[in-house]
């Protein structure tokens, strides 16, 4: 066998003496850098140092999944306007997916220009493929490319909980690429909000998951919006694998679903709505039809919407189950389940309670519960609900009005309805010291 020196890769390694190395001590010019995503396919770009402040809640995990970033690249590819206000949900579709790809592309060409040149960068997926690898049990994104935009100066968030850039508005999909290299220059937050606070997705979104205060019901939105992507799909699966036979199937699951679901299995998960960003006016390029005659912009983007009669989906006794029945009598709902609660972890479970909490269903309560966690977990944890609020402390805080000691596995599982609540009572896996009925309430304020 040929020694290592002599093999012919190692020998042209050793010869190239003098090219680059990687790119520790390159710093990139922000114009020429600006200028390539540009004809990239970018339609707006902004760059960020890994250690700007608006990074603060996210350096550890970019750090994690690219140890190397020293910035970050984020740009926008716009939307057109035109299939995402129809409709029609195939229409509005292909946009996303068509714009996703290109988004993809976009990250990739940046990062195979910058391996070019000897400096290492990556590029996160836009949207889907994500880590499932950490479903219930984590995020599942590498990067939050929203935050990054924001700190990018590409616009802000608007109460509808999308971006909004300044000259195209929330029409836009966003991409980010992490770089072992510094940027001459980079930018800042915008220093207004393009949001106008014209309400309009609070008013279209057909499950009332947006507030006009600016709360916002997760639960509702990822319920309805996301049916045909994770949690959805596992809880489709559970209704073929839960059925008799196919007449109980079909009892179960129309038609008209059931081919949906091929469609998302073959051609890309279907958003069910997205409603809030088809009507939403803000940017320059977007708000002249708002501006110029808005009862003429009600009927031809926001009222073919409000009236679409279409199917709902809902958790059963949640705040959008009520929501849709009053607002929207031309749409019907069904209740499904939406997979929150498949939880692998105590940490999931006190994470994720601000997401599947439902306001309207906690009204009246007001009480602290101490909750103590055994066995696979030790953890101890205040929830207080009060004025239609809630709240997770760390630790014992104060009076409680009921106590709550758990087996995490057994708590996990009753969480999942893989356990009966009066089998583990009984067994002692769960022990509460006050009222049961302050249990009971707490159950309705997180459905699933």
């Amino acid at each position: 066998m040929t020694q290592l020196s002599e093999h012919p890769s190692v020998k042209r390694f050793r010869e190239r003496a003098t090219a680059p190395a990687t790119g520790q001590s390159v710093t990139l010019d922000a114009g020429e850098l600006r200028d390539f995503c540009l004809k990239a396919g970018a339609d707006d770009v902004g760059f960020v140092d890994i250690d700007q402040k608006e990074l603060a809640g996210e350096r550890e995990e970019i750090l994690r999944f690219f140890p190397h970033t020293k910035a970050l690249i984020s740009f926008v590819v716009r939307l057109n306007l035109e299939p995402i206000h129809n409709p029609a949900r195939s229409v509005a579709n292909v946009e996303f997916h068509q714009t996703g790809d290109r988004v993809n592309e976009t990250a990739r060409h940046i990062v195979a220009s910058l391996q070019a040149r000897g400096i290492r960068s990556i590029n996160a997926a836009m949207g889907f493929p994500m880590e499932m690898v950490n479903f219930g049990a984590g995020r599942l994104w590498l990067v939050s490319h929203k935050t990054v935009a924001v700190a990018a100066g590409l616009g802000h968030m608007g109460i509808h909980r999308n971006v909004i850039h300044p000259k195209f508005g929330n029409f836009i999909l966003l991409g980010t690429v992490l770089v072992d290299a510094r940027i001459s220059e980079y930018q800042q937050p915008l220093d207004y909000n393009p949001c106008v606070e014209c309400k309009l997705c609070v008013s279209a979104c057909p499950v009332g998951a947006i507030g006009s205060e600016g709360t916002f019901n997760f639960s509702a939105c990822y319920t309805h919006n996301y049916r045909e992507f994770i949690g959805g799909f596992t809880n489709w699966v559970e209704q073929i694998a839960d059925s008799k036979n196919a007449l109980d199937y079909r009892h179960r699951v129309s038609d008209a679903e059931s081919a949906s679901m091929w469609q998302s299995l073959s051609f890309g998960a279907q958003y069910k709505s997205a409603y809030c960003m088809a009507v939403c006016p803000a940017g320059d390029d977007v708000l002249a039809p708002f501006l110029t005659d808005r009862a003429q912009y009600l009927k031809d983007v926001v009222k073919p919407l409000q009236e679409k009669e279409e199917t709902v989906y809902v958790v059963p006794k949640s705040d959008a189950e009520e929501y849709v029945e009053r607002r929207f009598p031309n749409k019907r709902t069904k209740r499904v389940g939406n997979g929150l609660n498949r939880l692998r972890s105590i940490a999931s479970f006190l994470r994720g309670l601000p997401f599947t909490f439902q306001p309207n269903q906690s009204k009246g309560l007001t009480a602290s519960y101490h909750f103590t966690f055994t066995g696979a977990e030790d953890r101890r944890a205040t929830i207080t609900i009060r004025d239609q609020k809630m709240e997770v402390t760390e630790g014992h805080v104060g009076e409680a009005d009921i106590l709550v000691t758990a087996d995490s596995q057994t708590w996990l599982g009753f969480l999942a309805k893989e356990r009966n609540l009066v089998w583990a009572l009984l067994r002692r896996r769960i022990r509460i010291k006050g009222s049961p009925r302050l249990l009971l309430a707490f159950g309705k304020c997180f459905p699933s």
